[in-house]
């Protein structure tokens, strides 16, 4: 079902929400209460609203959620719902517990101040505490669709002054909001204390000034060899500088093609019989050693198993066995006499030889090594280099020309003649790489020291720069275990500046000031001031906030 909506606002009083309400199209109005609910805290007001809305045949909801207003409404039998899409009822009548006395004024029960006895009563019927006040039946009785009538007019003229009298002296009284103020109070002591922070700090501890001053320098080489000391300190008079070194070992394999053969059947078998005829050899008796080689008429070499001997009694038909020297087939089928045996000694072969087989298969040769050795050995070292240089974290100067490699002897697997299943071999050469490098404060050392040794006058000069950025080490050399390298760079040499000296001219002073005071000191060439923020414009009086840079005119 349609219904208009009536804002209620703080200050609108009774007859303002009438007109209100009259104005509304629809049968239903539901009236909305501001969040303090004003005029609606009295039991009269609700009852005049309630009996004019019916007047005018229109349903009065209270949409609210406080409840002593739906406590009040529940006197006035008027519909409530907690929100606009709540369905709207009549809420129990229970005993309403008030925080506040003065915040709900009952208008059944309660005076409502000084102007009930400027109101009629029909009935004659009146209540008085202290001052007269109007009874709830007194809104029952009033005709408010009569214009006319006199008690109408005087409740609603009167509405005002009853809900400031139920209010009470309280109301009255314009309380300020103490923690509102409090609040305002702290936060401007705390930005107070914040602004006087921030200008402390911008004028005593911020204010700082770097001082930077160009130097005349005089370019000096420094040129040198020295040796690599290991753990030893550095000593610039013995020439001996503190290394340091990386190792890393490692197996480098190289695969290659077998390209050798070899057979590796069973070589052929047969007996041999040896005789003489030779009367003094039969007496005298002679031995033929095992291993002989004897020869077919066709060329086939044999060695003969064991040793044959002759004798006197044993000078025919000797026989012992024989092999061919070589695999394969094409000794077998050997027969016939052979050569090979002693003087006046015969050897032929019993029936013929047999079991001789063929296996050809692939076995690396010793070029196929030599080979593959030179591939790997031929191999970029670069990625070891410079995972060797990675190492050193310290800022050390790494020595280049220092990385070397030693090779072991290399193994080939399989061997040299052996067969190789799949016609592949693997080479393998265990491998050590080294590189040595130089940590940055020994070198320094060694530079400031050689510097300082080509001052003419230690008193008025001093080493601006020892050139450690441009040094370049080479020509590494390690003849019988003792390593030395060769160091090159160009320092610079200047006159002695005292930054003391400097911080006390200059403090307290311009820009200007600065420049004027330092330019006139021997050897400075140009004169800068940075200061530390916009807002300062004077060197500090305190000499610890004064940094003294130095820049070097060949730089």
């Amino acid at each position: 079902m349609n219904k208009d909506v009536i804002y209620i606002d703080v200050d609108d009083d009774v007859t303002a929400i009438i007109g209100k309400i009259k104005k509304a199209k629809e049968k239903i109005v539901a009236v909305v209460p501001p969040k303090r609910a004003g005029t609606l805290q009295s039991a009269v007001n609700l009852r005049l609203l309630d009996r004019m809305a019916k007047a005018d045949k229109k349903q009065l909801v209270l949409i609210t959620n406080n409840q002593a207003l739906i406590a009040l409404a529940a006197n006035s039998s008027i519909p409530v719902a907690k929100n606009l899409q709540s369905k709207p009822e009549i809420a129990e009548i229970t005993a309403v517990a008030v925080d506040d006395a003065d915040d709900i004024i009952d208008g059944s029960d309660l005076p409502v101040g000084d102007h009930a006895n400027t109101i009629k009563v029909k009935d004659g019927t009146r209540a008085t505490v202290g001052a007269t006040a109007i009874r709830s039946d007194v809104v029952d009785s009033l005709d408010i669709d009569n214009p006319n009538d006199e008690n109408v007019s005087e409740v609603l003229a009167a509405a005002p002054a009853v809900r400031k009298a139920a209010r009470g002296q309280k109301s009255k009284v314009n309380i300020p909001n103490f923690d509102k103020f409090r609040k305002r109070l702290f936060l401007g002591i705390g930005g107070g204390i914040l602004l006087a922070a921030l200008l402390i700090w911008m004028f005593v501890f911020a204010p700082a000034a770097t001082v930077i001053v160009t130097a005349a320098t005089t370019p000096t080489p420094v040129s040198a060899t020295f040796k690599l000391g290991g753990t030893a300190a550095t000593d610039f008079k013995a020439g001996i500088v503190k290394s340091v070194s990386q190792t890393e070992k490692k197996d480098e394999t190289i695969q290659f093609d077998a390209t050798g053969t070899k057979d590796l059947g069973t070589p052929a078998t047969g007996i041999v019989k040896f005789s003489t005829s030779d009367a003094a050899t039969a007496i005298g008796g002679a031995t033929i050693p095992a291993g002989t080689q004897l020869t077919t008429t066709s060329g086939l070499v044999f060695t003969t198993d064991s040793a044959a001997v002759i004798n006197s009694q044993n000078y025919q038909n000797v026989q012992v066995g024989i092999t061919a020297t070589v695999s394969g087939t094409d000794h077998n089928g050997a027969s016939g006499s052979m050569s090979g045996a002693p003087s006046k000694i015969s050897a032929s072969i019993v029936d013929t030889t047999a079991g001789g087989t063929s296996k050809i298969v692939k076995v690396p040769s010793s070029d196929d090594i030599d080979r593959a050795t030179g591939q790997l050995i031929g191999q970029s070292t670069d990625a070891e280099k410079k995972t060797l240089s990675a190492k050193f974290t310290n800022g050390e100067k790494v020595i280049d020309s220092s990385f070397t490699v030693d090779r072991a002897p290399a193994v080939s697997a399989p061997a040299v003649n052996a067969e190789a299943t799949s016609g592949k071999a693997t080479l393998t050469i265990s491998t050590t790489y080294t590189i040595s490098a130089i940590p940055s404060a020994d070198l320094e050392s060694y530079l400031n020291s050689s510097l300082s040794a080509q001052l003419t006058d230690t008193n008025s000069q001093k080493v601006y720069d020892n050139g450690i950025k441009q040094a370049g080490l080479s020509n590494y050399k390690n003849e019988g275990g003792v390593q030395t390298v060769a160091v090159t760079t160009t320092g610079q040499v200047g006159p002695k500046i005292d930054e003391t000296t400097i911080k006390n001219q200059v403090k307290g002073k311009i820009y200007g000031e600065v420049q004027s005071a330092l330019s006139s000191i021997d050897g400075i060439k140009n004169v800068d001031v940075k200061f530390s923020y916009f807002w300062v414009t004077k060197v500090p009086n305190n000499i610890n906030k004064i940094h003294i840079e130095f820049k070097l005119e060949n730089s």
